[in-house]
C-alpha cells in the first residue's frame, strides 16, 4: 500500500523535475547545464489563517509546473519501505518559498 501525504497550512508537495543527463546519441552534458529548479506540485494544504481568522488559500494548485529556490525544502521519501525500489523522493516547501509558476 503506498502512502500519501497531504500537506498541512501553507506547505505544498513538489516532485523535482529532473532534466536528462545526457543525448539520445550518448553525449553527456556537462552537470551544471542539467540543473533546473523545477517541480510539479503534487499535493497542497488547506492555506493559514489570518488575524482576523479567515484562511489565505495556497497560490498554487496540484498539477502545476513551479520555479523552486536553489536550497530549501524538505526531503520527503514515499514508498513501502526504507529499501523500496519504488520509493520516490518529494519536497515540501512553504507557498511562499516558491519562486513562481511555469507556463508554456
Amino acid at each position: 500500500m503506498a502512502k500519501r501525504l497531504v500537506p498541512l497550512l501553507n506547505r505544498v508537495l513538489v516532485e523535482k523535475i529532473v532534466p536528462p543527463s545526457k543525448t539520445n546519441s550518448g553525449i553527456l552534458f556537462p552537470e551544471k547545464s542539467t540543473k533546473l529548479n523545477s517541480g510539479r506540485v503534487i499535493a497542497v494544504g488547506p492555506g493559514i489563517r489570518d488575524k482576523e481568522g479567515k484562511i489565505i488559500p495556497v497560490t498554487v494548485k496540484e498539477g502545476d509546473t513551479v520555479l523552486l529556490p536553489e536550497y530549501g525544502g524538505t526531503e520527503v521519501r514515499l514508498g513501502d519501505k526504507d529499501g523500496d525500489f519504488y520509493q520516490r523522493r518529494y519536497h515540501l516547501f512553504r507557498d511562499d518559498d516558491i519562486l513562481g509558476t511555469l507556463h508554456e
